[in-house]
């Protein structure tokens, strides 16, 4: 089977990204045909220090891409300014955003299979000028996509079995989850849970634990009406449309497994509802998944981790980075 061409971004270069994107591009490099993102100069003294075997061949465009097993091509993004190891710098956050524009146009005119993300510092490309909320929110701008949900999935280092846990709201302010939990919106997640885990999963009949919002999920209306009024609706809803969704269930007791035995997915309702929970459960091998799009696209559970960068090159861990690319490399072969 031909191998797909995967494209990773380096995400910030002052970051762990760099390193591990390098490190799984080089490791998985005979299951796919990784391509670089950034700034290639940059990434040859990144791939030294790491293995001097390693070799980047510099490309300007998408044609022709190396196919051998022996080398990685990079699409060459120039950095404005030196990268410092753990410091940040506005000057290159226009360079982090053009190589993550150059991945998904090269994805969308079917030049890549996928998409692999490094993790990136919003606030470099907010003091750049440009404003950004986070890969997720890009993505569906850029690809023109009405609604796009963020699910992160691993495999529990307790019982080994894969967990997976969606989100209604994404980077919001914690203030603002309530009013963004809507029946349209809510109705709308579901639906592209279910068809994104039978289409791109191979899940037959997925089962969708729905979390509730308020402690108690609500406790009849004493502590909330969000579930009473929006939550039940919309999985009884889902239910005559023939989506296995269950629930609200309280948040605090959700993630056990007599639960979890059961289901294929919990759509939490915040960020920090459900992913502390799978971070806990699998972190440093999670993988995140944004479905809806047209695209294929994951990323790593992780963070940018400035001060495991600041330490030099060695102590970044790229698990996360290798279950990423191993992910997109399934979904791109179940598509």
């Amino acid at each position: 089977m031909t191998r797909p061409t995967i494209a990773i971004t380096i995400g910030e270069p002052a970051g762990i990204g760099p390193e591990i994107a390098v490190r799984a591009a080089w490791q998985k490099r005979f299951e796919c045909h990784p391509v670089l993102i950034g700034d290639v100069d940059f990434l040859r003294g990144i791939a030294r220090q790491i293995d001097p075997a390693i070799v980047l061949n510099s490309i300007v465009d998408l044609s022709p891409i190396s196919t051998g097993s022996d080398e990685l091509s990079v699409l060459h993004v120039p950095l404005a300014c030196p990268v410092v190891p753990g410091t940040l710098d506005a000057r290159n956050g226009l360079s982090v955003l053009m190589t993550l524009d150059l991945a998904i146009d090269g994805a969308l005119q079917k030049r890549f299979d996928a998409i692999v993300t490094a993790p990136l510092q919003k606030s470099t490309i907010n003091d750049a000028g440009v404003q950004f909320s986070g890969h997720t929110e890009y993505l569906a701008a850029k690809t023109h996509t009405k609604k796009v949900v963020m699910m992160l999935a691993g495999q529990a280092s307790q019982n080994n079995k894969m967990m997976r846990v969606a989100l209604a709201t994404t980077h919001l302010p914690l203030r603002d989850v309530a009013n963004a939990i809507t029946v349209d919106e809510l109705t709308q997640i579901i639906d592209i849970l279910d068809a994104d885990l039978k289409s791109k999963f191979k899940i037959k009949q997925p089962v969708i634990l729905v979390a509730g919002l308020n402690p108690h999920a609500g406790e009849q209306g004493y502590l909330g009406r969000e579930e009473i009024d929006v939550m039940e609706p919309v999985i009884a809803a889902a239910k005559a449309r023939g989506i296995d969704a269950r629930g609200p269930y309280p948040a605090d007791t959700l993630f056990q497994d007599k639960y979890l035995n059961q289901a294929d997915c919990v759509l939490a309702m915040y960020h920090d509802q459900g992913l502390p929970a799978l971070k806990y459960a699998s972190f440093g091998m999670g993988v995140n998944v944004t479905l809806g799009l047209p695209i294929v696209r994951t990323s790593v559970d992780h963070g940018t981790a400035l001060d495991v960068a600041a330490r030099g090159i060695g102590d970044a861990d790229a698990g996360s980075m290798l279950a990423a690319v191993q992910m997109a490399i399934e979904l791109v072969a179940s598509s």
